[in-house]
């Protein structure tokens, strides 16, 4: 079989291994937090404050669905990463199928769930009355496009755990010159708002993935596979499930937590709605280095594990700790100094762009903490630790973020400064849990060692 055209994670110096396979993961993350961030840009420059929110609350719902199906794709991600690193390409070919299987039932079970019950989410989310309306559009329409949506992530997650980082990266780049182009269209030709935005973005997820998918016929990969594949296979189901399935556990409730954020500012008013969500927009473009370690060293420790190299995964973790933390501690200056015109790039509303710079000052300091919260995950879930990565954030959200976030709000005179402290409190006590598990599992494992 032929190895795919990207430089050896197995192989060569683990720095350079690490950043040249990490680079294109960090320009596909910051094309497809563009894609995001059209949508709000846009309507925020051609049309109402109203149509703005109701984007911000209905986009906040689809991401946290989107990060679930990611984080369940990386159970692909490790399996097929552990296959090609044992040398076991037919199985790999299995577990693509099982996935193909899986996913597709999910896209229709979360169509089934949304399409219908658009209105009673966008109530749940307690939008503003002056944007019930176009909350519950957007909502509808992103949901008939779930099966793009879940579809890009799952050829996503099979290229990066084979080690190709730059196909997805091609694909991304894709989407988002199609969702600027769909916007500007619909929402400052057309004048559609919100739902305009999300006719965009539906088309130009189908767009990828037939892009995508035309690309793999081109390939030679370095798998087997055949149409039979694509079934429920009992092993391959069992080992994908045990490592998506808490990490897509933990990102709903862990982005729960943020959408009980999101409820709870819809409830101060339209404006404050509409700050969170620029700020919230804000927020993906800094988290991004950290956010494309974490991918990245999934895949790097997973192949290297596979490959009998546990070794070459520790160094890499702390490679990438170290070079994120540098990256954190510019974004963060960059948020805090910075913030307002950060946000005045998504809207025009004074008022907005101040509340949104006083929610990304504590934003400022989270920069930092996820820098090694995300290394830690990435590591773990590379490792197909994900029961710990799910507990550790149910941890942070549940018996941490929620409660915090729900204190300050009690706050006399609270604001969304306080508010978003709530964040890198929980990300302190998330890292203190990461430290102890990595002592113990090294502790562990060394000992089994031993004669």
């Amino acid at each position: 079989m032929n190895q795919p055209n990207q430089p050896g994670l197995l192989r060569g110096n683990i720095l350079k291994s690490l950043i040249t396979f990490a680079f294109p993961v960090l320009l596909a993350l910051f094309l497809q937090a563009m894609y995001g961030a059209a949508d709000l840009i846009i309507v925020g420059q051609f049309a109402n404050t109203y149509e703005q929110s109701g984007v911000a609350s209905g986009s906040q719902l689809f991401n946290m669905i989107t990060l679930v199906i990611t984080g369940l794709t990386m159970g692909v991600t490790v399996f097929v990463g552990t296959c090609i690193g044992s040398g076991r390409p037919d199985q790999a070919g299995r577990g693509i199928g099982t996935g193909i299987a899986v996913f597709a039932a999910l896209a229709v079970l979360v169509t089934a769930l949304v399409v219908p019950f658009s209105d009673n989410l966008a109530a749940a989310m307690h939008a503003p009355a002056e944007a019930f309306a176009q909350t519950s559009r957007y909502v509808r329409i992103c949901g008939i496009g779930t099966v793009f949506i879940t579809a890009y992530n799952v050829i996503g997650a099979v290229f990066r755990g084979i080690g190709d980082s730059r196909t997805p990266l091609l694909t991304v780049a894709i989407a988002c010159v199609f969702n600027i182009l769909g916007d500007l269209l619909l929402v400052a030709g057309f004048g559609m708002g919100a739902a305009g935005a999300a006719i965009a973005t539906v088309l130009a997820q189908a767009v990828s993935v037939v892009w995508s998918l035309y690309l793999i016929r081109k390939r030679d990969l370095p798998f087997s596979f055949s149409l039979a594949y694509i079934r429920f296979d009992p092993l391959c189901l069992k080992k994908i499930l045990l490592v998506g399935g808490p990490i897509a556990l933990q990102e709903m409730l862990v982005q729960f937590s943020f959408l009980f954020i999101q409820v709870l500012v819809n409830g101060m008013g339209v404006m404050e709605s509409a700050a969170v969500g620029v700020a919230e927009k804000v927020c993906v473009f800094l988290m991004l280095v950290a956010s494309a370690y974490m991918q990245s060293i999934s895949a790097f420790v997973a192949q290297n594990n596979g490959a009998g190299k546990p070794d070459r995964s520790r160094k890499a973790l702390f490679y990438g700790i170290r070079t994120a933390l540098v990256a954190g501690l510019v974004m963060g200056a960059v948020a805090f100094l910075a913030g307002d015109r950060l946000a005045a790039i998504f809207s025009g509303e004074e008022q907005v762009i101040a509340f949104a710079h006083d929610y990304l000052k504590a934003y400022a300091i989270d920069c930092l903490l996820t820098a090694v919260l995300f290394c830690f995950i990435g590591y773990f879930n590379g490792c197909g630790k994900t029961m710990f990565v799910m507990v550790q954030g149910v941890v942070g959200a549940f018996c941490v973020r929620i409660p915090a976030v729900y204190l300050m709000s009690r706050m006399e005179n609270a604001s969304l400064f306080h508010i978003g402290l709530g964040t890198p409190i929980s990300s302190v006590a998330q890292i203190l849990l990461c430290v102890a598990a990595y002592r113990f599992y090294r502790q562990h494992t060394e000992n089994a060692r031993l004669p």
